[in-house]
């Protein structure tokens, strides 16, 4: 007989409220990596400088499926980087040049600014790196 829990029931959030908390802890990561207007819009997918400073101001009702993809590899990159490295040394990782096959000598952040696709990849090596599996 195999015993099971029963299936969580989460409450649907609303897409503003996703919006606002996806938002807010980007710009709570954007800060603490030093990153500029230019390097933030290119990791949210935006060309539109007006955009980008409207959803600072106030977050759009709704956020693109690209826009939350892509926050989600942020949000994984900064959860991996948080359990690698200690303090500091996790914001400046992006920065510093890497040897690694993937970044060809670059810094993570170069390679992290070309699209969803380098998004993805960045968040598999550092899952990777950290012995696991998206999560």
């Amino acid at each position: 007989m195999v015993l099971r829990a029963p299936a969580l029931q989460l409450e649907p959030i609303e897409p503003a409220t996703l919006a606002r908390a996806g938002l807010a802890t980007f710009r709570n990561i954007a800060e603490e990596w030093q990153l500029d207007a230019e390097q933030q819009m290119a990791l949210l997918g935006l060309t539109s400088r007006t955009t980008f400073f409207r959803w600072k101001k106030t977050p759009p009702s709704s956020l693109p499926p690209d826009t939350l993809e892509r926050l989600s590899h942020v949000f994984g990159i900064y959860k991996s980087l948080q359990i690698l490295l200690p303090g500091s040394s996790a914001a400046e990782w992006i920065h510093k040049p890497n040897d690694a096959p993937l970044f060809e000598g670059r810094p993570a952040l170069d390679l992290m600014l070309g699209g969803v696709a380098s998004l993805f990849l960045v968040r598999a090596y550092l899952d990777g790196e950290r012995g696991g599996d998206f999560a």
